[in-house]
């Protein structure tokens, strides 16, 4: 039994777990403001452009049947005014998102050029350095030749 209980708490604790519990609450929250954000503001926005027609109160009655085919075509709406809300919210997150990345890029760039010119420096000291140490051993050399 201790066995089971040690395995589910290596199974809990994973991050994969952890993670999509994360998700779903988030999710969770998300749906909540898009649905606020749905009913609230965007659809009695439509229902002025519609001249105030509340699809939800259209029914047929057949016999003692009533086809409410009003509430399908509203929760038709919400899908797509829910849709529209985050297919914005995606946008302007991946928006800024390219931002972000874009800024790093080039500030990345900028640091490789100056590290750039820093290594040409670099080059030239050490070529003068090398051209200065062998005009100093050619003229030792001439020195002990001459004594």
């Amino acid at each position: 039994m201790k066995k089971f209980f040690d395995e589910f708490k290596e199974f809990i604790s994973r991050g994969n777990v952890m993670d999509m519990a994360v998700g779903v609450i988030m999710g969770t929250a998300f749906t909540a403001i898009v649905n606020a954000l749905v009913k609230n503001i965007l659809t009695p926005l439509l229902g002025i452009v519609l001249n105030g027609v509340d699809f939800s109160d259209l029914i047929i009655k057949v016999g003692n049947a009533k086809v409410e085919y009003g509430l399908f075509i509203q929760a038709i709406i919400n899908f797509l005014l829910i849709s529209l809300v985050i297919f914005c919210m995606v946008k302007a997150l991946n928006g800024a998102r390219n931002k972000v990345i874009k800024k790093k890029e080039e500030e990345g760039a900028q640091e490789e050029e100056e590290l750039e010119a820093s290594v040409v420096l670099l080059q030239e000291i050490r070529d003068l350095l090398a051209k200065q140490n062998a005009e100093t051993a050619a003229a030792s050399e001439q020195d002990l030749l001459k004594k």
